[in-house]
This record gives C-alpha cells, sequence and structure tokens, in this order.
C-alpha cells in the first residue's frame, strides 16, 4: 500500500492536502500525526503542540454529525474501534504482525475503564483476530467514558516530556496563525 505521513500544523491546511491526496489517488493511507513529541516538529506548532489551539478532534465527530456536545464513547464502541484498528493493521501487514503491533495500543485504548489487569495483559498480548474477539468478548461494554481521564494524557504513562513550542504558542489557544516555517517537511521520528 502508498502510505503518506502528514504532520499537521493548521487544520485546514491538513484538509486540503488530505482533499488533494485523495483527488489525485497517491496514497491508500494518510497518517495524520497529531501526536508527535519531537521538538523539530514542536517547536513550529506541529505535532504534539497542535491539539492546544483547538477543540483540533473528538468535537468534529460531533459536528460532522450535527450535534453541538463532545463525543465520548462508551466501552462497547472502544472495544469495536479496537477491532477496527486491528482488522486494518492485519490487513496491511498480515494477521500475525498487525494483531502484533495492535497490542501496544491496548492500554491507550482502555485508560480508565473497568477492566482488570489480567484481561488488559491478555488483550495486550493476543495473537490473533479470534483470540482478540474472544477477549473483547468478555468486556463489560456498558461502561460509559470514564469522565476521569478526560483531558489527562492518554499514552505513554512513564512521565511528561518537555515539548518545544514556538515562541507565544501557549499565549491563544484559539490563533489560528501558523508559526513560521510551519509548512517545511519534517519527519518526526
Amino acid at each position: 500500500p502508498r502510505s503518506i505521513q502528514l504532520y499537521g500544523v493548521d487544520p485546514a491546511t491538513v484538509g486540503k492536502a488530505v482533499r488533494m491526496i485523495v483527488d489525485e489517488d497517491l496514497a491508500d493511507h494518510i497518517d495524520l500525526n497529531f501526536g508527535c513529541p519531537v521538538p523539530k516538529v514542536t517547536r513550529k506548532g506541529g505535532g504534539a503542540a497542535l491539539p492546544w489551539h483547538g477543540e483540533l478532534f473528538a468535537d468534529l465527530a460531533a459536528a460532522f454529525d450535527g450535534r453541538p456536545e463532545r463525543a465520548r464513547p462508551a466501552l462497547s464502541e472502544v472495544a469495536r474501534m479496537m477491532r477496527r484498528h486491528a482488522q486494518l493493521l492485519a490487513d496491511w501487514m498480515g494477521e500475525q504482525r498487525g494483531v502484533t503491533d495492535f497490542r501496544k495500543h491496548v492500554a491507550w485504548y482502555l485508560k480508565g475503564f473497568a477492566v482488570g489487569s489480567d484481561l488488559r495483559g491478555a488483550l495486550a498480548g493476543a495473537s490473533s483476530l479470534t483470540e482478540l474477539d474472544e477477549l473483547l468478548g468478555t468486556l463489560e461494554i456498558d461502561q460509559p467514558f470514564p469522565a476521569q481521564v478526560v483531558g489527562r494524557p492518554r499514552g505513554r504513562t512513564s512521565g511528561a516530556r518537555a515539548v518545544s513550542l514556538p515562541e507565544g504558542w501557549l499565549a491563544s489557544g484559539h490563533s489560528h496563525s501558523v508559526p513560521a516555517g510551519a509548512e517545511l517537511a519534517h519527519s518526526g521520528g
């Protein structure tokens, strides 16, 4: 598959780039990397710095559905998304590699939900889509999104890393101006 990775700074610019890539059939997969912590990306307002300047992702889903509230998925929806994520990786990399790659995302998906450590460990050790299906089937899926994790990091738990930001970036969370030089292509890692 043809893949393109975009390091976004401005949602409108990224949107235009994605539309062009789709219209011109330039890729089968587009990775929008808005979580990159690498200083050469965040210093220009991209990657992990981007979410500061927007209300930039769950709200979009609600807006596209015509709802004013922020979308917060219940565990049933999270489990469906986990399965879809694993399936897409398996389709792309082969089942064994795809499911193995998916394991690193389990803790992020389940953060804050009441899921025992044994089940979390088993999900993070799944070796096939069938095994993943069986384990996902044991989740108590009627749990609402855990309010205690709203606004808290869902990824790395080994401690915060310093983020390099453009001068004045935190002065306003509503500015949509793009820092000079932010459009330059950079690999985040």
